[in-house]
C-alpha cells in the first residue's frame, strides 16, 4: 500500500508539473514570436525559463511575403505565450491562432499595448526607441502571467533589458541635439519612429513610401517627387529597407549614391548573431555617421 501511495503521489506531481507553469517540451515556457525582434527580447527577459520560437528570422527575406509553414502552425498550437506585432504587419499569426484554438495560450499584441491602430499607422513599432521599455514591460508581464512561479525572474530580466538600452538612448539623443529638423527620406517607413525620436524631418513623398510598403508600384508623380529630392539635394540621408527591394527602390538607392547622398540600410528583422540592442545601436550609429558627413 505504501508503494502504491508513493507511485500515485509521484504521478500526480508529474501531472501538476505538466499542467502548471506553462512548461514546454524543451523545459521552459513555450513562447512563439512572429519575428525574431520580439523573440530576442523575450529570450533576454526570460532567460533559461523560456523556450522561444521566432517565425520571421531571415534578414535577407521580405517579411511582407512570408508564408508560414506547417511547423509554424504546430509551434503556435503548442505555445503558452504568443507575441505578435499587430497593426496588419503579421496578420498570418491570427490565421495560425484561429486554426488551433487554445484556452491556455496568452496572446500579446504589441501594437495594442502602444495604441497603434488605423489604416495609415506605421506598424514598425519596434523602432520606437522611447517606447521600448513599455514593450519590454508588456512582454515581462505576459511571461509572468503564464508562469507566476518565475515572475521575479522576468521582472529582473525586464530591468536588465531596459538598462541595456542606455547606449541606444544616448545615440538617439545625440542625433537629436545635433540634427533636429534635418531633412531625410526613406523608401518605406520602416525607421519612421526612430527618425521622429531623433528629431529628424522626414520629407519622403507619402504616396511613394505607402505604395512600396503595400507592395505596389508608386505613381509616376510620386517617383518623380522622390527623384527630385535627390537631384536637388533636398535631403541629408536616404534610409533604404534592404529587406524589401524592387527595381524602383534600387533605382532610388543608386540615384542617391550617384548624387553623393549617404544611404543607410535598415532591416525589419535581426541579422544573425546580433541582439536587438546591438542591431538597433549599429543602425543608429550608421545614421549618425551619415548625418555628420
Amino acid at each position: 500500500m505504501r508503494v502504491r501511495i508513493v507511485l500515485v503521489s509521484a504521478l500526480f506531481a508529474l501531472l501538476l508539473a505538466g499542467c502548471g507553469g506553462g512548461r514546454s517540451g524543451h523545459g521552459g515556457l513555450a513562447v512563439v514570436a512572429s519575428t525574431n525582434v520580439y523573440g530576442d527580447i523575450a529570450q533576454q527577459i526570460g532567460g533559461p525559463h523560456v523556450h522561444v520560437t521566432s517565425l520571421l528570422t531571415n534578414p535577407d527575406a521580405d517579411p511582407h511575403l512570408f508564408e508560414p509553414a506547417t511547423k509554424n502552425g504546430l509551434a503556435v498550437a503548442e505555445a503558452d505565450v504568443v507575441i505578435q506585432n499587430g497593426a496588419g504587419y503579421d496578420a498570418f499569426m491570427t490565421k495560425l491562432e484561429n486554426a488551433a484554438p487554445s484556452s491556455k495560450r496568452r496572446v500579446l499584441t504589441i501594437a495594442d499595448v502602444l495604441g497603434v491602430h488605423g489604416h495609415d499607422a506605421n506598424p514598425h513599432v519596434w523602432y520606437d526607441v522611447p517606447k521600448l521599455p513599455t514593450i519590454a514591460h508588456a512582454i515581462a508581464q505576459a511571461l509572468s502571467q503564464s508562469d507566476p512561479l518565475h515572475a521575479a525572474v522576468y521582472k529582473q530580466g525586464e530591468r536588465r533589458f531596459v538598462t541595456s538600452l542606455a547606449p541606444l538612448d544616448r545615440e538617439v539623443a545625440g542625433i537629436r541635439r545635433a540634427h533636429t529638423g534635418d531633412p531625410v527620406a526613406f523608401t518605406e517607413p520602416v525607421p519612421g519612429y526612430l527618425l521622429s525620436a531623433a528629431g529628424l524631418r522626414n520629407v519622403s513623398p507619402s504616396g511613394f513610401t505607402r505604395a512600396i510598403e503595400n507592395g505596389s508600384e508608386p505613381s509616376a508623380t510620386d517617383v518623380a517627387a522622390m527623384s527630385g529630392l535627390l537631384l536637388e539635394h533636398s535631403i541629408k540621408v536616404l534610409l533604404y529597407n534592404s529587406q524589401a527591394f524592387s527595381p524602383i527602390t534600387s533605382g532610388v538607392r543608386n540615384e542617391a549614391k550617384a548624387q553623393g547622398i549617404p544611404v543607410v540600410a535598415v532591416t525589419e528583422t535581426l541579422p544573425a548573431h546580433r541582439t536587438f540592442q546591438q542591431w538597433q545601436l549599429e543602425q543608429t550609429r550608421a545614421l549618425a555617421r551619415a548625418l555628420n558627413g
